[in-house]
């Protein structure tokens, strides 16, 4: 038999045959398919460590400055700490360069995770670089919390709710107009591409609803809100009724001009960096004025449910909620050439 491909296989199957050859760290904080790896200090304190890289061919879509491309890489990292209830404290990058990039590239590069650190109360400690074929951006997240604080992905009971810190859809509008041509006009424009170009990770929100205590489920929804929901049925073993739609407003007003299903766009984004997480309907309100005291707003989804499907309700009809995006497997439409 042919050995597979990792286009065959996709990101989850490597990750499971990755999984197959490595000694199990014993007493591990956090199991596998976490957002975060964890790691004992000394009495209750955990170290949560992250790393998640960015390809300058693959990841940076037009128009992106290297000053945001350093900025995203940050996010990108914190953003699963923050799902874990952590604060991050440090980061580190390992930059992969072509002997030909721009001196002020890489100096932009670096103001930007800089920036982004400070941001969130954290520092960029360094880290290491090297000759590459393209520009490549691997960041490393530390932050230091209570063991018994993690939010997980596992421990959403049926019945919990199912609430996110934002609502969804800007990315897949801002790709649609990066990747595909489709057109906006000025103020909707700039207002969809800053979710691709500037995102914030919900670093207070995370930390807040950990010390309350009142998370069942945690992740972040850079996959997608969609791959978000499966992850957290495959790790919680409960399915999601998905009963209002969590779009921004304008993501509604750039499916309305371009007639695309606003479900589509709220679904399978991705990269938009908004926790997604679970809570028991008697700890709700306790929950909702956790995050009014950071300045969010709780968004009530849906509900867990015991069947394990995942559905979301459109005029009243159930329908199933697919996997969305998954490195190796999918692929992004080409970026439209200029005339």
């Amino acid at each position: 038999m042919a050995l597979k491909t990792l286009r065959e296989l996709g990101e989850r199957g490597l990750i499971e045959r990755i999984l197959r050859l490595i000694t199990p760290l014993p007493s591990n904080p956090l199991p596998p398919w976490e957002d975060a790896s964890a790691l004992e200090l000394h009495g209750d304190l955990v170290a949560l460590l992250k790393t998640d890289m960015l390809i300058w061919s693959t990841d940076v879509p037009p128009g992106m400055r290297p000053r945001d491309v350093g900025w995203k890489t940050v996010v990108m990292n914190f953003s699963d700490l923050a799902a874990k209830g952590v604060r991050p404290l440090a980061f580190l990058a390992s930059l992969g360069l072509p002997a030909d990039t721009q001196l002020e590239v890489v100096e932009e590069l670096t103001r930007g995770i800089d920036e982004a650190s400070r941001h969130y109360d954290a520092y960029f400690l360094g880290g290491d670089t090297n000759e590459a074929s393209e520009i490549t951006v691997a960041g490393v997240a530390f932050g230091v919390g209570k063991r018994e604080r993690l939010m997980r992905r596992s421990g959403a009971k049926p019945g919990d709710i199912l609430a996110a810190t934002g609502l969804f859809g800007d990315t897949a509008a801002s790709f649609k107009i990066l990747l595909e041509g489709y057109e906006a006009p000025g103020d909707l424009r700039r207002r969809l591409l800053r979710a691709v170009y500037h995102p914030e990770a919900r670093v207070r929100e995370g930390v807040a609803l950990a010390e309350r205590g009142v998370v069942t489920a945690s992740i972040d929804s850079s996959d997608g809100l969609a791959m978000s929901l499966h992850d957290l049925s495959r790790s919680s073993g409960v399915g999601f009724r998905v009963e209002h739609l969590p779009i921004t407003e304008e993501a509604m007003r750039f499916a309305e001009l371009h007639g695309i299903d606003p479900w589509k766009l709220a679904l399978y984004g991705g990269e938009e960096y908004e926790l997604v997480f679970t809570v028991r309907p008697e700890n709700l309100e306790e929950a909702r004025e956790t995050l009014r005291e950071v300045g969010c707003s709780l968004i009530e989804i849906g509900v867990a449910t015991r069947d394990r499907r995942l559905i979301y309700i459109d005029g009243g009809m159930e329908k199933s909620i697919g996997g969305g995006w998954e490195h190796f497997k999918s692929r992004p439409p080409p970026a439209p050439q200029a005339a």
